[in-house]
């Protein structure tokens, strides 16, 4: 188990619960003239969002991925190897690839894990990074690929809310998540036996339907200590 005590201050399916974050408000004008405040403002956010860690500025996540490339999840019950296809949605590929280039995906918790339907993850465990990053929104994509087993989708909770959360359809969801808007991205192409493994015990209890906002209080301290068997991603990388 990781242990990651963050003093630092879901997107989930649209079947369960929505997320919602509070974005800081601006700053009262001061008596600068109009056009000394065009000229000086956007220098000024420019150079705030440059000096952002990466992991603590969405709008820096710009890479363009590769028309096919694979991701190795290591995780607490093993390795699995998805394939993504920019083609079915490329934002969603691009947005994958900016993550596990950043480090994203590390000490992740499978925070819904329900047998027969779907695996998912994506919070961050250190509460300044989820913070950052939960309202980075996408737009969302046509669904070209099916929701069939073992395709990945991100979560969204509604119309353009699609973050970090992704999911694994253990099961062919089609006839339900096409019609959503859920927009496969890739599939998983090793380690099938070891998604199965996951700690899935808890099912849709950790976010609840109405949501958990301890989650994104406390981070993995509060996951570990009220939810101690839960499985975490490790690391993420591009497979080269």
């Amino acid at each position: 188990m990781f242990f990651r005590y963050s003093t630092l201050a879901v997107t989930t399916l649209a079947l369960t619960c929505s997320l919602a974050a509070c974005e800081p408000k601006p700053e009262p004008g001061g008596t600068t003239t109009a056009a000394s405040a065009t000229a000086a403002k956007p220098k000024a956010k420019a150079k705030a969002t440059s000096n952002l860690p990466p992991l603590l500025n969405p709008k820096g996540a710009t890479l363009e991925a590769p028309a096919k490339y694979q991701i190795k999840f290591v995780t607490t019950q093993g390795d699995f190897v998805i394939e993504v296809i920019r083609d079915w949605a490329p934002r969603a590929a691009d947005r994958v690839f900016n993550l596990v280039k950043i480090g994203f995906y590390k000490d992740i918790a499978f925070h819904r894990v329900v047998k027969d339907f779907v695996v998912q993850w994506g919070i961050h465990g250190d509460t300044q990074v989820s913070a950052a990053w939960r309202k980075a929104y996408m737009a969302d994509e046509m669904v070209k690929e099916s929701n069939k087993a073992w395709t990945l989708t991100f979560a969204k909770s509604g119309t353009d809310t699609r973050t970090t959360q992704i999911f694994i359809n253990l099961k062919d969801n089609s006839a339900d998540l096409d019609k959503q808007g859920f927009s496969p991205f890739g599939k998983v192409v090793e380690g099938k036996d070891v998604v199965k493994k996951l700690y899935a015990d808890y099912g849709e209890s950790v976010m609840g339907r109405g949501g958990n906002t301890e989650v994104f209080k406390q981070g993995n301290f509060y996951l570990e200590q009220k939810w101690p068997k839960l499985d975490y991603i490790k690391s993420a990388s591009i497979v080269e």
